[in-house]
């Protein structure tokens, strides 16, 4: 068993193989993911102890990853549940026989992607937002469609001091109008932004779990809503392009290789993540293959 250094934070030192109870954990970079061997996620679902190892992992790994899970779209919800409440995506919407599991489908009829290939955290846009999903493979190119997740921790951490010390106190603003809704009529895009007002979370957030800073903005969010003050503010070009300047720096930092990890898909391959110390981006290269995903998206309380 070979241990890497930790991360600073007091965070438990991270292991190249180690065994869990009877889950297997094949650590996969040294920043961020795991491939879980020996589990089915079905018997999590009425196993407590099973559950709170793999939750254990998700914590420690910020992502997970399984091969060969042919649970069905029921255990799915059930398994995704026990993290936290489901909850539809509103343009996306769900599979009406089982409400929080999306769908996911690219093919010959889709030749752009939209914010699924930009690295994000699922649901930043929300004021009570996303705990983690779980995304399972039904069907995927030969080659190509790959996920990368950033571990947005390690990105914090790695920042220099100066720029930690100016951004400890800032806010910004996630916009789904922004977003989602820049495609959609004018009415329906105002209609989205009245249900969905821009939230507005602290860049630097604290995970509610594990108490580690980590970096908390990404291609949902529009602008800095504090940074105009004396400290920060000489002259109007500080202001202009100044803010803008800091906040594309930060969003930035999810494209470093060394904090990252790369999933190359499968049939009935699963992921899960925690939303909260990650974020990812989707690789969309292989059109018009098709590639078909579900996802169940966990939610938690409004935490700033």
């Amino acid at each position: 068993m070979n241990q890497v250094a930790s991360t600073g934070t007091g965070a438990p030192a991270l292991v190249r193989s180690e065994v869990l109870g009877s889950i297997k954990v094949e650590q996969l970079t040294c920043s961020i993911g795991a491939q879980l061997h020996g589990v089915d996620l079905a018997d999590s679902v009425h196993d407590d102890d099973l559950f709170a190892e793999i939750k254990t992992l998700l914590l420690r790994h910020k992502v997970l990853f399984l091969r060969d899970q042919t649970f069905t779209r029921a255990e799915h919800v059930a398994f995704a549940e026990r993290f936290g409440p489901l909850r539809n995506h509103p343009v996306t919407g769900s599979d009406p026989d089982h409400p929080g599991l999306v769908h996911i489908h690219h093919g010959p009829d889709v030749k752009r992607m939209q914010y699924e290939n930009a690295f994000h955290t699922d649901g930043s846009w929300r004021e009570d937002t996303s705990m983690g999903a779980v995304l399972r493979c039904v069907k995927c190119p030969p080659v190509g469609g790959d996920t990368i997740w950033v571990n947005m921790v390690q990105a914090y951490e790695r920042l220099p001091e100066h720029i930690r010390t100016q951004i400890e106190d800032l806010r910004a603003r996630h916009s789904i109008e922004a977003s989602f809704g820049a495609v959609l009529p004018i009415e329906q895009r105002h209609k989205l932004k009245a249900q969905f007002p821009d939230a507005e979370h602290p860049v630097v957030r604290i995970h509610p779990e594990t108490g580690e800073k980590l970096l908390y903005v990404n291609s949902f969010t529009t602008h800095l809503v504090n940074f105009v003050t004396p400290d920060h503010v000489r002259f109007g070009q500080d202001y202009a392009p100044g803010a803008s300047d800091l906040l594309h720096y930060l969003i930035s930092q999810a494209r470093i290789p060394e904090y990252q990890v790369r999933w190359r898909w499968q049939p009935n391959s699963v992921a899960i993540w925690d939303n909260r110390s990650t974020q990812h981006y989707a690789v969309y290269d292989y059109w018009p293959a098709v590639r078909e995903m579900e996802r169940a998206e966990m939610f938690e309380e409004k935490y700033n």
